[in-house]
C-alpha cells in the first residue's frame, strides 16, 4: 500500500466526495443520533488518501466541551486506515479543547464495537429503542442490520483525556 496521507476536507471537491460517501454508506447527508439530526455541512472531516485516491474518511461535530464522531469509513480493512483516521480525529478535537470524543453506534454493529474498544473507547450508555425513534426521522434506516440482528438500540462509547 502507498503511504497514507491524511488531510482535512476543505475543498468543494472533497466536500462533494464526502456527500457521495454519506449518501452511499449512510443513506443521506444527515445522521440521526440520540434524536438529533446532524447535517454533513455541520461536521469537520479528514480524508485518507493512498496513491492520490481517497481510501477513507472520518467526520465529527463539536458538542460544547466534547466532540461526537459522526462517521468512520475505511475502504481497505486491516491496513490501519481506520485507526489512523480515528487517531487524527482525536488529535484535532483535543486541539480544540475537548474533554472527550464519543460516538453512537447501533446494537447490530459488532465490528464497530470491537474496533472502538480496541482503540480505548468504553461503553458508557445504552439508549433502548433509539433507532426505532430515529427511523421516524430518517425512514431510510433499515429494520434489520448486520448479521440479521434487528436494528433497535443505540450505544454510546467514549474516550476521555
Amino acid at each position: 500500500m502507498a503511504e497514507l496521507e491524511l488531510r482535512l476536507a476543505e475543498t468543494d471537491e472533497e466536500r462533494q466526495w464526502l456527500e457521495a460517501l454519506w449518501k452511499k454508506e449512510w443513506g443521506g447527508t444527515t445522521m440521526i443520533t440520540r434524536g438529533r439530526s446532524t447535517a454533513l455541512a455541520d461536521v469537520q472531516a479528514v480524508i485518507a488518501y493512498s496513491g492520490g485516491e481517497p481510501v477513507g474518511a472520518v467526520t465529527w461535530r463539536m458538542d460544547e466541551q466534547d466532540a461526537e464522531l459522526m462517521s468512520l469509513n475505511a475502504f481497505r480493512e486491516g491496513q490501519g486506515i481506520g485507526g489512523a483516521l480515528l487517531a487524527r480525529a482525536e488529535q484535532e478535537v483535543k486541539s480544540m479543547g475537548t474533554t472527550r470524543l464519543y460516538l453512537i453506534t447501533t446494537n447490530d454493529n459488532l465490528h464497530a464495537l470491537a474496533f472502538y474498544q480496541k482503540q480505548g473507547y468504553r461503553l458508557v450508555r445504552l439508549f433502548p429503542g433509539a433507532v426505532d425513534a430515529a427511523r421516524r426521522m430518517k425512514p431510510t434506516i433499515p429494520v434489520i442490520g448486520h448479521h440479521g440482528i434487528p436494528l433497535r438500540d443505540e450505544l454510546e462509547l467514549a474516550k476521555a483525556w
